[in-house]
């Protein structure tokens, strides 16, 4: 295979129960956008495709007349991958271009990014794209503090899409949401954008504009009132890329249960243009590059949502990393 942008992305659709994630999933199916996309759902009769969809059945396969193809997954995971690719290259199935991967209302997204991110043959041919979490605007946010997997799909998630907004009360779902995910984009379900959704991740140039925008306006700290809490570091000086490296590995293996999600633009000594880094609890994409800095601001910043864990001792040890990093070098 080629570079790491080059493989299939899986995106993962998740959301809680009544989220409304399975009325996105049929208009993304009908979008002209997706035409290329494979679907991996627990059993069609959840998805409720309309029968006028369906060119073609076959126990475990569904090909839909705008060409994407639909599929029950079959034991594990990563069988389910590794069949579809196989499938694909005997043409018996049409080509896909990318993976959707429906969850159950309950599913923490966090395990199927891990199988995608650290399965031998599935790395070799995809990569993990974006986390989409369907947000209902009344119940959802409502629960949040009493479901661990609603509060899990909304601090994971790289994109966050309301549903039932017009339901919803006075109060603006989006700012809460906004303090709960500082790093993730936040869009109405009702005005879906294929592309913005499934088609562009941090390895497509439209995805990482997106993403840095976004990141930029995170704000500094915002606690939860809860165990959770989301914070922004930034530093001045360019950082030396082997000691973040180190660092990142060290923290994530000992705390990465607790660091939910962590992203950023680098300012990397040595280079002209930003580093992106994004990473799920102990799970790190590879890194990917600007070509350019957006504009003059030329500040390292790291967003973290965190459990358990304050900002002041993350940002000290990064600091002494750093630090010792640029003594060495002198």
């Amino acid at each position: 295979m080629g570079a790491h942008a080059d493989l299939i992305p899986i995106h993962v659709l998740t959301g809680f129960l009544g989220s409304g994630k399975t009325t996105v999933l049929k208009r993304l199916l009908q979008s002209p956008r997706l035409t290329d996309t494979a679907v991996l759902v627990n059993e069609f009769g959840e998805v409720g495709l309309d029968h006028h969809l369906i060119e073609h059945a076959s126990e475990s396969t569904l090909l839909l007349d705008n060409g994407c193809l639909c599929c029950a997954v079959r034991g594990d995971l990563q069988v389910s991958l590794r069949e579809l690719l196989d499938r694909r290259e005997r043409g018996e199935i049409p080509r896909f271009e990318r993976v959707v991967i429906e969850t159950s209302g309950l599913a923490d997204p966090v395990p199927i990014a891990y199988t995608v991110l650290a399965d031998p043959l599935v790395q070799h041919h995809y990569r993990l794209g974006n986390i989409v979490t369907v947000v209902d605007a009344v119940n959802t946010l409502a629960g949040l503090s009493r479901f661990p997997e609603s509060e899990k799909q909304v601090l994971t998630a790289d994109h966050l899409l309301i549903s039932k907004l017009d339901l919803a009360d006075a109060e603006d779902p989006r700012a809460l949401l906004a303090r709960l995910n500082p790093s993730a984009r936040i869009s109405d379900a009702s005005d879906l954008d294929p592309a913005a959704l499934l088609a562009d991740d941090l390895y497509t140039e439209a995805g990482k504009k997106r993403a840095v925008e976004t990141w930029r306006q995170a704000p500094t700290e915002h606690s939860h009132g809860s165990a959770m809490t989301s914070f922004c570091l930034t530093f001045d000086a360019p950082l030396d890329w082997s000691a973040f490296g180190i660092w990142m590995t060290m923290l994530l293996n000992r705390h990465g249960e607790k660091v939910l999600r962590i992203k950023g633009m680098l300012n990397v000594a040595g280079l002209s243009a930003p580093v992106l880094v994004n990473g799920v609890q102990h799970i790190v994409h590879p890194p990917t590059h600007l070509d350019a800095w957006p504009d003059e601001d030329r500040r390292s910043r790291l967003i973290f949502i965190t459990r358990d864990m304050q900002r002041e001792p993350i940002e000290a040890s990064l600091v002494a990393f750093n630090r010792l990093a640029n003594r060495q070098a002198a």
